[in-house]
């Protein structure tokens, strides 16, 4: 294992250097996630917002914890059958401590860390499919895709998710750090950039 504690970039060539990137930033996103909500109060965490429609902070880390946890256990029951090749965003369970315990959402996120940790190259390129609604109606595509893909993808869809528990704390009064919530292209622009 190397320094930074990752699986995937021992002896690293370059295809293993984009693995170790990929894992390292969903690592410290989930990091940055963890260390928001130890700053906050129980309150904070779990009061609902009238601006976002009653969303709290809890329900943002429930959610984007799922995604990660969509990926990590693939087929969700620890069984490997042909759903293992799976990946179902919208297979979750709303509710439960992870929305109201920030001491639940912490014991979680440290959970999907060490999960993230652990991925190596031959998980990056596995061949994945990704299960999506398409219609109100309930209909569902599957399509193809990578875990790797997936990976970086609940990593950016996380972010999202940081804007918005940026914007619920604000309402409260509650100070976020400048960071939280900014995709790297929007600080790589820079201040008058044009870029968004």
């Amino acid at each position: 294992m190397n320094s930074c504690g990752c699986g995937c970039c021992d002896g690293q060539d370059s295809d293993q250097a984009v693995v170790h990137e990929c894992v390292v930033a969903a690592d410290e996103l989930l990091a940055q996630t963890g260390a928001f909500v130890e700053s906050l109060d129980e309150v904070s965490y779990s009061r609902p917002c009238a601006i976002a429609h009653g969303g709290t902070i809890g329900k943002h880390v429930r959610h984007l914890l799922d995604h990660f946890s969509a990926i990590l256990g693939r087929g969700g029951d620890g069984v490997d059958d042909e759903d293992d090749a799976l990946i179902d965003y919208d297979h979750r369970e709303r509710g439960g401590p992870i929305e109201t315990s920030r001491a639940a959402a912490a014991a979680a996120i440290a959970e999907v860390r060490s999960g993230v940790m652990r991925i190596g190259q031959d998980a990056m390129e596995e061949p994945v499919s990704v299960r999506v609604m398409v219609a109100r109606d309930g209909r569902t595509i599957d399509l193809p895709t990578t875990f790797g893909r997936e990976l970086a993808f609940a990593t950016h869809h996380a972010l999202h998710h940081h804007a918005m528990m940026r914007v619920i704390a604000s309402s409260f009064g509650v100070a976020a750090p400048d960071e939280l919530g900014l995709a790297p292209a929007t600080v790589w622009g820079g201040a008058g950039s044009g870029r968004q």
